[in-house]
């Protein structure tokens, strides 16, 4: 197989790559065998051309001619595949349980099945179907389910993104192919396989989360809903067992916690077991909306809205004045600020976006970095409570009634609280309350946050335009503990307990909360290996 790399092509060219590939390496398509696309990136920093540029595998009959052309980006290259862990013939007597089904419990446990382990996962909250109901009613009628809700349930709070699958974790075992085409034969688009931002949409990971459910359980794993732990039973330094809904005992000696960054009760439980946590850094602030529009502008010039781009993204970065960082994360194009508290008399900020990403506006959160320096205390759970603090303060300068903070931009900047809207609609849902959002942020957040917001509209022009809206507050950027583990993937001081993904502070969105959980999972095969 070979690989050719950099081939540009126009926006406005209309053939068909396979035909493009030919023509111009000078290959008769009758002596192509194969012909994949492997990666696919938009080259827009000329408005007035834009390109696409690809990497392309093709299997030749004679492959030696493009070989002997060195002027040509061609190397001979193997398919390599993700190897699944080998256990041998066993037989257990304990099953493995998995507490968790976000990304990192789902791809963990689909390890475990695959291999043979029969996992058995614990999710707290429910089934996505179920909770897709719960979430919508939260939105439409403030009924706030604390144990269904956009962070917990089937599918983590991944679930309720925009389904983005970049990552900046090396990977030399091909774990990331394995997640993505994983998710392509749960019924993702292909075009993840090879697009440079892949992304899946709210509206398709419902049931590609319930299709991967169900080959772990076609592979002899179980799955069981509304099976909150509430104990973890440990004696002389070992894991037992856990405990569920404060009645039911399962006993195990290999316990995964695959937790969400939100699971601050789960951390509480662990704590008090004399587990080693530390508070970790994390980000907070806000949520900023402009008409996509203003985006694809900005990024693609005259081919804004060219059906062959989509929705226009960005990614921006800031160093402050005062030492702190300030950045764009989560930047969802043609989608939707959402309500994601967990917990009763909070408000959290969030974005989502569905596969066509066709909404009217465009989101992203503007974070600035907070350490354990600007907690309240060295008390292991001490983000948590600054979380906490932030997201309750929130609540009530919006009226107590799950209203979300906002504020215009041009107001922002000129320390004024907001009265009317302008250009942008707010797709916040309850509602929002216009306000100073200085009200229920820190000083030093607000104040690098105003710093970046003009260095970003010279990088996307009209960043900082007066009606642009910024949406209060988003605190769940990344899990505020760490539950420290060895080099094998054990906890510390706990033999048999396997902190993993977000939760346990070890990774950050989907790709690399899934490939921490598959590390984990061929961490514990390895222990019955022959």
């Amino acid at each position: 197989m070979l690989r050719i790399s950099s081939i540009g092509v126009s926006i406005d060219e209309d053939k068909e790559l396979i035909d493009i590939v030919a023509s111009r390496f000078k290959i008769s398509k009758s002596d192509i065998l194969e012909f994949k696309i492997k990666k696919e990136s938009v080259d827009a920093r000329k408005k007035d051309t834009i390109f696409f540029v690809y990497t392309v595998d093709v299997k030749l009959k004679n492959e030696r001619i493009l070989l002997k052309n060195k002027k040509l980006n061609v190397e001979k290259v193997e398919e390599k595949n993700y190897i699944l862990p080998k256990v041998g013939e066993i037989k257990l007597e304990k099953r493995p349980v998995i507490v968790g089904m976000g990304p990192c419990g789902l791809f963990c446990g689909l390890i475990l099945a695959e291999v043979g382990l029969r996992p058995i996962i614990l999710e707290r909250g429910k089934c996505i179907d179920e909770r897709v109901k719960d979430v919508q009613k939260f939105w439409k009628e403030r009924k706030l389910d604390t144990e269904s809700n956009v962070q917990f349930g089937e599918g983590g709070a991944g679930a309720f993104s925009d389904g983005k699958l970049t990552t900046l974790v090396k990977d030399t075992e091909n774990r990331m192919q394995k997640v993505l085409e994983e998710f392509v034969l749960a019924g993702a688009k292909e075009e993840i396989l090879y697009k440079n931002k892949p992304h899946i949409g709210t509206d398709m990971l419902v049931d590609i989360v319930k299709n991967i459910r169900n080959k772990i359980i076609h592979f002899g794993g179980e799955v069981r809903f509304e099976s909150k732990v509430t104990d973890i039973i440990i004696e002389q330094g070992k894991v037992l067992g856990v405990e569920i809904n404060d009645k039911e005992l399962i006993k195990s000696d290999t316990v995964i916690l695959a937790l969400g960054h939100s699971a601050r009760d789960t951390f509480t439980i662990l704590n008090q077991k004399g587990l080693k946590l530390e508070p970790k850094p994390f980000s907070i602030g806000v949520r900023i909306e402009h008409k996509q529009s203003i985006i694809d502008e900005s990024q693609y010039g005259k081919y804004a809205g060219h059906k062959k781009l989509g929705a226009a993204d960005y990614k921006l970065a800031y160093h402050a004045k005062n030492g702190r960082s300030a950045y764009t994360f989560c930047m969802c194009p043609g989608g939707e600020v959402v309500a994601a508290a967990s917990e009763d008399s909070m408000v959290v900020t969030n974005g989502m976006s569905k596969n066509a990403r066709t909404k009217e506006n465009a989101n992203s959160a503007v974070l600035v970095s907070v350490t354990p320096n600007d907690f309240e205390s060295n008390y292991p759970l001490a983000g948590v409570d600054f979380q906490r603090k932030w997201e309750r303060k929130a609540f009530e300068i919006a009226g107590e009634n799950y209203n979300a903070p906002a504020q215009l931009v041009g107001d922002f900047i000129e320390n004024r609280s907001s009265d009317n809207i302008g250009k942008v609609k707010p797709s916040y849902e309850p509602s929002i309350t216009l306000t100073d959002l200085r009200k229920c942020l820190p000083d030093y957040v607000t104040d690098t946050i105003k710093e970046a917001l003009m260095d970003f509209n010279k990088k996307i022009k009209g960043f900082a335009d007066s009606d642009a809206l910024m949406i209060g507050v988003e605190t769940r950027s990344s899990s505020p503990v760490r539950i420290l583990r060895d080099e094998y993937y054990n906890a510390l001081n706990i033999e048999g307990l396997y902190p993993a993904g977000e939760g346990a502070g070890y990774a950050g969105g989907i790709m690399s909360t899934a490939i921490d959980g598959i590390k984990v999972a061929e961490a514990v095969a390895g222990k019955y290996q022959r």
